[in-house]
This record gives structure tokens, C-alpha cells and sequence, in this order.
């Protein structure tokens, strides 16, 4: 699948703003199942300094200085993707025990496995909370296959979770969303990470794309797409193993990654620090994931 992807982001100030230095993850990643053929980014006003790096976690960053004053700030991501399934992911019976997984990353010492083993820690977003672990229990018995377990524990989130997108925000402890039970893909991908962490194993959060469809005989709106999330799991034999829980399936063609890393602190879109603008400010976001061909 070949995907072109334009995401807008647009923000409005109450005063002007004199300087503002900002920082973005918005050029798709290269994964085993995912190519980015091109990438471009452009903002409006237009950059009086722009750098290019990558993050630890591998994400590719812009860095843009804004010195004009403005009142708007417009940032535009365009990228063309191209996707491939893969069936194999489906395959939930030939699989290690979720126990030997969490004792391999105790022991073993190859490059892969230590890459995973900070992904075992808690991060800003996803603490250690008691209840992840009581959570998990249910779905982590002795002796189950590890993408069963994790594929168990993925559908429990998606049945006993409202998503409810007024409920929280970027900033909304994890702790009120397990008592609530309610929230939206960053909200139910923390609470999954959360979980995987609290019985040993390493997860990570990604950030990306999914492609929506509309209902028969029904236009596309522009726009209509929007910023997804899901998490991964390590196995030391398999790699990282991506699962949705807000839709409750295995991420396959119409999932495009865009970054990863502990949690969304490490991979959010945009951010940076600005001089100027008064007290508040608006947003908005407008994501097109267009099927080419």
C-alpha cells in the first residue's frame, strides 16, 4: 500500500509572538514492513534556522528558529509511505511463553535484548502504578504464549475501556484512566505499556497513522484522518511485535509509523518554546492519509 500523508498543524496566538524555537517528529520511520519514499517539511512563517538529527530512540527530528513576528504558526508535514502487510503477525499459536521472554531479557546479553531492556522501566508518562500489574494478571496465566497473552490483555483494554475523546488530555495521569476506565489511543497504549512493564516485559509507545475509510457511497472528509497510537512488545526471537488496542487488532497495512520510544513524551509531534503570545493559544490539527493509486 502507497499512502501520501499531508498533517497540518496550526497554532493561533492572543498576542504576538517575537521567537519561538520548535521540534518535530513528523517524517516517517523506515521499519522492516515500511519505507518512507519522500518526506518534506515547511512551516509558515518560514525558518530562520533549520537542523536535522536523529533522537536515541532513532526518530528523524527537525529543529526550525521562527524570528519573524507572527500571531500564527503553520506547520506542514507531507510524506508519501509505502506499507506492507504482513499475515505472519496474525499467527498467535507458534509462540514463546511470556515467562522465558521476561527471563531471556534478564539474561541474555546481545545487542537486541539490551537495546530492549529500558523499555522495562518506567518513564514519565507511564509510572509504576499498583494497579497495572493487577490488571495484567488476568491475561498473563503460567505458561501462555506471549502474543496470546499480549493479544489477550490488547482485547480486555478494548472491551473494559470507553474511548472517549473529551475525557483527557496529552497531560492526564495514566492513575485516572485506569480508575476511570475511558480515554483515547494514547491513553489505552500507555495503560498496555503499563501492564507488559509490570510483569517484566519491554514495551515501547508508537506514534503514527492509520488510514480511514469511509461508509459506502460516502466522500472522504479532508482532514478526517488523525494521529494514531499503539504500543509494541519485544520478543527476543521475533522482534518488536506491534498490537492496537483501541481498535483491538494487529497494526498491519493501514497503520504507518511515524516514531517511537517510552512513552509520548519521547515522540510528540510538535513542541518547542516561544517568546511572546499572551497567555493561551489555539489549536488545531488537520491529518489526510490519501491511498495512492
Amino acid at each position: 500500500m502507497r499512502y501520501r500523508i499531508r498533517h497540518v498543524t496550526e497554532y493561533r496566538y492572543p498576542e504576538q509572538v517575537n521567537l519561538c524555537h520548535n521540534e518535530t517528529r513528523l517524517t516517517p520511520r523506515a521499519t522492516p514492513r515500511q519505507q518512507c519514499v519522500l518526506a518534506s517539511l515547511a512551516c509558515e512563517p518560514g525558518a530562520a534556522y533549520r537542523s536535522d538529527r536523529e533522537d536515541f530512540f532513532g526518530n528523524r527530528v527537525n529543529f526550525l528558529t521562527i524570528d519573524q513576528p507572527h500571531t500564527t504558526l503553520r506547520v506542514i508535514a507531507e510524506s508519501t509511505v509505502e506499507v506492507m502487510g504482513d499475515a505472519g503477525e496474525l499467527n498467535l499459536v507458534r509462540d514463546t511463553p511470556w515467562e522465558e521472554v521476561r527471563t531471556r531479557l534478564d539474561r541474555e546479553t546481545g545487542e537486541a535484548v539490551l537495546d530492549a531492556r529500558p523499555y522495562r522501566l518506567e518513564s514519565p508518562r507511564i509510572p509504576a502504578l499498583p494497579g497495572l500489574g493487577a490488571y495484567a494478571g488476568p491475561s498473563f496465566v503460567p505458561g501462555r504464549p506471549l502474543r496470546e497473552a499480549v493479544a489477550d490483555l490488547m482485547a480486555r483494554i478494548h472491551d473494559d475501556f470507553e474511548y472517549d475523546p473529551g475525557f483527557t488530555t496529552v497531560t492526564t495521569p495514566l492513575e485516572t484512566v485506569l480508575e476511570h476506565r475511558r480515554g483515547v489511543c494514547q491513553d489505552f497504549a500507555h495503560l498496555a505499556i503499563g501492564c507488559l512493564r509490570a510483569t517484566g516485559l519491554a514495551a515501547r509507545y508508537v506514534s503514527g497513522y492509520l488510514e480511514t475509510r469511509p461508509a459506502p457511497g460516502q466522500e472522504k472528509l479532508q482532514g478526517a484522518d488523525a494521529s494514531h497510537a499503539w504500543f509494541s512488545v519485544f520478543d527476543p526471537d521475533q522482534g518488536w511485535l506491534d498490537f492496537d488496542p483501541t481498535n483491538n487488532l494487529i497494526p498491519m497495512e493501514r497503520h504507518i509509523t511515524l516514531a517511537w520510544g517510552r512513552d509520548y513524551t519521547d515522540v510528540t509531534p510538535l513542541k518547542g518554546v516561544l517568546f511572546g503570545g499572551g497567555d493561551s493559544h489555539g489549536l488545531s490539527v488537520a491529518v489526510d492519509v490519501a491511498l495512492e493509486g
